[in-house]
């Protein structure tokens, strides 16, 4: 029984994260929704309209994944009919196209699947070199580094380090550079085509979602002996060499290479 259970199991890394298009698709259905009721069915404009937001709020908290993307279905039709009915005054077109193109630079399509801005906050990896110990000057990357939060965390932790960081988006990879520490590098590329396989730690603050796909690179390309470390997200399916707190009580999870991997079970918590 357990052999077929676990043939029947779908790999953590086989999952495809397909956000947002489950929020458009809710959306959609929830406009279709308000037309079949006020057009179709002549309802009043407070039952067509009440109908399809409950509903969408009800998918929403069953379906979203973090509380962000539950907020995001929720309030996407409600909010898209106050505009379409004209109780809010909108504002210029341009004013729309400035918005569209900051947001578009900020968060490029691809990073969609990625974590939004997700900061490490100041000093929350202090005291992880005594759990995570490394070699003098060791090469150490923050993988997806947002404005610098993480250099600047890593840089507490292992003063001594070579720190890099990579950012797909321009305008937070020109600001982790003002705000990075001195001598580290950061560069604007893909976290998930650059090449891990020359640093002794890469450090990643991303999202459930991705952890998989992070795990599947770093097991292809971390050398024996290298650390994969995530704050607050663990890998599924992964047992962790070290499970350390910060500061704040956020798990760290830390995985050295050659990885530990368990085909079914998930990761035990992190133990007090």
């Amino acid at each position: 029984m357990r052999d077929r259970a676990r043939s029947r199991a779908r790999p953590a890394s086989a999952a495809v994260d397909r956000w947002p298009l489950p929020a458009l698709a809710l959306w959609v259905v929830a406009w279709a929704g308000f037309v079949a009721l006020r057009v179709g069915l002549q309802r009043p404009v407070a039952e067509a309209f009440g109908i399809p937001a409950l509903l969408a709020l009800v998918w929403a908290l069953r379906r979203g994944t973090t509380p962000m993307r539950r907020m995001v279905m929720a309030l996407g039709f409600p909010l898209s009919w106050v505009l379409a009915a004209g109780m809010v005054p909108l504002p210029p077109a341009w004013v729309w196209a400035v918005l569209l193109a900051l947001a578009l630079a900020m968060y490029p399509w691809r990073t969609w699947r990625d974590a939004p801005l997700y900061p490490t906050p100041p000093g929350a990896l202090d005291g992880l070199r005594e759990a995570v110990w490394l070699p003098p000057v060791a090469r150490v990357l923050d993988a997806g580094c947002g404005a610098g939060d993480g250099l600047r965390a890593l840089e507490r932790a292992y003063p001594d380090a070579r720190l890099d960081g990579v950012e797909r988006s321009w305008p937070f990879a020109w600001l982790a550079r003002l705000r990075a520490p001195v001598g580290a590098r950061v560069w604007r590329g893909d976290m998930w085509t650059l090449d891990w396989s020359g640093y002794d730690l890469v450090y990643l603050f991303q999202r459930p979602e991705t952890m998989p796909r992070a795990a599947e690179k770093a097991a292809r390309e971390l050398r024996p002996g290298a650390w994969l470390v995530s704050l607050e997200f663990d890998v599924p399916g992964w047992t962790p060499t070290v499970c350390w707190h910060c500061p704040d009580g956020r798990p760290v999870w830390a995985y050295r290479a050659p990885f530990d991997r368990v085909s079914v079970s998930p990761t035990a918590p992190c133990p007090d």
